[in-house]
């Protein structure tokens, strides 16, 4: 089949590990490992977040001001050439005969979409509330709560097509695991005939759905940090989806700067005419496409919603 992965922050930043690089490097080793059993057997194309990469850049313009800060479409791009040269190295090494592409990704977004006016999009190192009430009066930041924490949150407009998917069409023909969308790709807008970039970042796993669609993939996987949707989570009554169809799905109400919009990209892959929507855990990918873990949705399901 050919699959796109989509990774999670989480597999190439712990949530609150420090930001520095070869921790991350540890990280996406861990990771590449597990894509390359995928790959063993599926054509893969992989994509990947930079929400807390990105936040570190926009810190560190900050911090320096003898130049104006680079906006945010510009560290989206600087942040896609250095995970995507770690993944692109760590693959190579765990499958060197197998061709890798790294490939700097623009998305295409519309400038007057709402998200401008309401942040969602998390994106940097999580702080206490006596940070993020510093943050907000010194920096000018929107902090939002994520989890027991907070983090400063961005634009996140809906992404609308994939500039180079014409390329990345090419090269998935010509054997290659391509690497592209990282962090869902930078943003850009159309001005009459041109692009230009736009102060956003947009949301990986809507961009990898918009993806799968366009390169009529069979399987598109979004890998976290959990084994399997749930709902209640955290409570008692928490119970973990195994299958379930768009609509059973469209049910629930899930976290919008968390499992929301991962659910709303797999929901509209699969009611585009994707055969298989997933979301587990990166250490049960090649399992996750068998079925035996984590969420599937797929319309071919019938009957009431499998749990675990």
């Amino acid at each position: 089949m050919l699959v796109v992965i989509a990774l999670g922050g989480n597999a190439i930043l712990q949530r609150g590990e420090p930001l520095e690089a070869h921790i991350q490097y540890q990280n996406i080793k861990k990771a590449a490992a597990a894509i390359a059993k995928v790959a063993e057997n599926h054509t893969v194309v992989l994509t990947h977040g930079n929400g807390p990469q990105v936040g570190l850049l926009a810190l560190q313009n900050d911090a320096y001001k003898d130049v104006s800060p680079y906006p945010l479409d510009v560290l989206g791009a600087e942040t896609e050439g250095m995970i995507g040269y770690m993944f692109a190295q760590c693959l190579n090494n765990e499958m060197p005969k197998q061709s890798v592409a790294a490939l700097l990704t623009q998305t295409i977004v519309d400038k007057n979409d709402p998200a401008f006016t309401d942040p969602t999009k998390f994106v940097g190192p999580v702080y206490s509330q006596e940070e993020a009430t510093e943050l907000t009066r010194t920096m000018g930041y929107t902090i939002k709560a994520d989890g027991l924490y907070f983090r400063r949150v961005v634009p996140s407009p809906i992404p609308k097509a994939i500039v180079e998917l014409d390329t990345i069409k090419t090269l998935v023909d010509q054997g290659s695991l391509v690497i592209c969308t990282g962090g869902g790709g930078v943003p850009v807008a159309k001005a009459g005939d041109k692009l230009e970039g736009v102060e956003a970042v947009v949301d990986k796993d809507r961009a990898s759905a918009v993806l799968a669609h366009d390169l009529k993939a069979d399987a598109l996987i979004i890998l976290s940090d959990v084994d399997a949707v749930a709902i209640n989570w955290g409570t008692p009554e928490q119970k973990n989806i195994k299958k379930a169809t768009t609509a059973q799905m469209d049910t629930f109400d899930f976290a919008k700067g968390s499992m929301g919009p991962k659910v709303e990209a797999i929901c509209d892959f699969v009611k585009q005419g994707g055969k298989i929507g997933a979301i587990g855990s990166l250490d049960n990918a090649e399992g996750i496409l068998r079925g035996v873990t984590g969420t599937v949705i797929a319309e071919d399901h019938s009957g009431e919603i499998e749990y675990y």
